[in-house]
């Protein structure tokens, strides 16, 4: 059983710093593309930041030049780094990756369970 795990949401202060990070565990074979998705309450799920596994990344406007998204490919990792955090920042962030597992050798994509964020202003 392939599964993602996030780990390091909480408050943090507007103008603030905080890491998020998401670890694959499991029978894995390969991870594609990995990825940070922010939904708000009552809105939809979107994009924050996503990372191939060569390094290239794609940022939603909004996050570009605060967010950093890095990844440990020999550790299964990737980890969403906010600064000058923005109350508009603030919401559930999932991680979801593309993966093989080892077990079939289907490519599927998988969805971590969240970790909320709150930006206090």
């Amino acid at each position: 059983q392939v599964q993602l795990v996030e780990s390091g949401g909480g408050l943090v202060q507007a103008g603030g710093s905080l890491g998020l990070s998401c670890a694959a565990s499991g029978n894995i074979f390969h991870i594609h593309n990995m990825g940070w998705y922010r939904q708000a309450p009552g809105k939809q799920r979107g994009l924050v930041a996503t990372i191939g596994r060569n390094g290239g990344t794609n940022y939603a406007d909004s996050v570009k030049d605060r967010f950093t998204i890095s990844r440990d490919n020999t550790k299964n990792t990737v980890t969403l780094q906010i600064n000058s955090a923005k109350p508009e920042d603030a919401g559930s962030y999932y991680c979801k990756a593309g993966i093989v597992p080892a077990s079939d050798y289907i490519y599927r994509e998988v969805w971590g369970q969240g970790t909320l964020v709150t930006v206090s202003s």
